[in-house]
């Protein structure tokens, strides 16, 4: 909603730039689509790693008894 009254006040002050701004929003998420996606993936390279990291130490620590 506050996005959307950003949106009307540019478009009062400067419709040009506010019509650009709708126009180019779609391309530009689209362009950075693929980085996000190469981001998760390296998120999740990087947990993995972590977490062969960390088995032996939670095979030894074992269960707590109680």
């Amino acid at each position: 909603m506050v996005g959307f009254l950003l949106w009307l006040l540019l478009f009062i002050v400067c419709w040009p730039l506010a019509l650009a701004a709708l126009v180019l929003y779609p391309l530009v998420w689209l362009v950075l689509l693929p980085f996000r996606l190469l981001g998760i993936a390296v998120t999740g390279v990087f947990e993995l790693l972590k977490a062969i990291i960390f088995l032996p130490a939670r095979v030894l620590r074992g269960r707590p008894v109680g």
